[in-house]
């Protein structure tokens, strides 16, 4: 990674030794503080157990995961569009994705692809660059939204099912190790909810807040982990998916 020793926390940062979303209005936008902790969670969960060797950020921007990844990696890669709205100093190259990868065949042990794969407009051929550049054995950790707004028009193109995302993963070479949507209705009204109050005068942004830190704590409950479980079968937020290259 280019300029690492500038590198700062951004989209997530550690607090009590666990991974979380900033409380930075310019880093995490005050309605979506709720879907950036849910990613944090299983992000924080999972690269413990799957991250290794040569590490490739697909579409890392600011590369927030990477004071959760830097300690279970030899080197990471960092890959971004040009043009991309969001940091650039830290990219290694600067590519399409929609395009072919400059890399060779089984480079990497890890991909790591985070809320990425709807701004892609030819996911077939990313995917299949995924699984060509990664060695066998290889772990592919991503997040994708669901029922979530539409952002950083015009480039946000697509939403997946879970049968969408197992597909595409297993039509190019993939085991699927762990797909799990996050949340469930609960949490999309939540989100909902939060995105609009945050644009009301005076009161909106310290309700936006509250109702995104009230159901945070609920879904943690054995109630909110049992309507989670029931509803997101039907209205998930997005999904955390883990993947092995056979």
């Amino acid at each position: 990674m280019k300029n690492s020793a500038s590198w700062a926390p951004s989209k997530f940062i550690y607090k009590k030794g666990r991974l979380t979303a900033s409380k930075n209005k310019k880093e995490v936008n005050v309605g979506s503080r709720l879907n950036a902790n849910l990613l944090a969670g299983f992000y924080d969960a999972n690269i413990k157990k799957h991250v290794r060797g040569r590490l490739v950020d697909l579409g890392c921007g600011k590369v927030p995961l990477y004071a959760a990844y830097k300690d279970y990696i030899t080197e990471n890669i960092c890959v971004d569009w040009g043009h991309s709205p969001h940091e650039t100093s830290y990219l290694d190259y600067e590519c399409d994705l929609s395009k072919p990868l400059p890399f060779k065949d089984g480079e990497f042990n890890t991909i790591i692809l985070s809320d990425v794969l709807e701004h892609i407009p030819e996911p077939q051929l990313l995917w299949a660059e995924m699984g060509r550049i990664l060695d066998k054995g290889g772990r592919l950790l991503m997040s994708a939204p669901f029922c979530y707004q539409l952002h950083e028009p015009p480039y946000d193109f697509y939403r997946y099912t879970e049968f969408a995302l197992r597909r595409l993963a297993e039509s190019n070479g993939f085991k699927i190790l762990l797909l799990e949507p996050l949340g469930g209705s609960v949490e999309v009204l939540t989100d909902f909810c939060a995105k609009h109050l945050q644009y009301l005068p005076v009161l909106g942004k310290p309700l936006a807040l509250c109702i995104q830190s009230t159901t945070l704590w609920f879904g943690k409950t054995r109630l909110g982990k049992r309507i989670a479980r029931r509803t997101s079968k039907f209205f998930p937020l997005g999904y955390f998916l883990v993947a092995e290259k056979q």
